[in-house]
């Protein structure tokens, strides 16, 4: 018997996975809003995202102060390119980030669309919270994927 289980399909939750395959998990499902996510999935993606985001933008933070023409109100040139890099880096995350967002919702058994209650500042963001900490709900198997019915009806072959 081998002490390695494979990782279950894209199409399943992977429960206890850890930081590089919940960033490998997320990048793979990049823009898959149906089934679901654990806890931990989305909590190492939200991880990744932050400390990314914080390993560039306090460098640029640094840099375009102290390069900054005029005391700090505009960054200076050299920070131009990690701003960018910032920049980009939000724009190839905000899509993974909502699907994983909203798998996780459904893991927790609610509607995905709840992820639209970041459009109210402050107060959505601490409801989204809330229910993106909740455990896995049974009511949450109802986002997971049809089983196959291999050419019947019911799934099984007739007798």
């Amino acid at each position: 018997m081998s002490l390695y289980a494979p990782p279950p399909p894209l199409d399943w939750p992977h429960y206890g996975i850890g930081f590089g395959g919940a960033v490998r998990r997320g990048l793979a499902k990049y823009a898959r809003f149906s089934g679901r996510a654990g806890r931990a999935e989305y909590w190492w993606w939200t991880l990744f995202t932050f400390v990314t985001a914080f390993v560039l933008g306090i460098p640029a933070a640094v840099l375009g102060t102290l390069t900054s023409p005029d005391g700090g109100e505009t960054p200076g040139a050299p920070a131009i390119p990690l701003l960018v890099a910032i920049g980009v880096f939000y724009l190839a995350v905000v899509v993974p980030t909502l699907a994983v967002t909203v798998r996780r919702l459904h893991d927790a058994g609610f509607s995905g669309w709840l992820v639209l209650l970041t459009l109210i500042p402050w107060l959505g963001g601490l409801i989204l919270l809330v229910f993106t900490v909740m455990p896995a709900s049974p009511n949450g198997a109802r986002y997971d994927p049809a089983p196959p019915t291999y050419g019947y009806p019911d799934g099984y072959p007739p007798g």
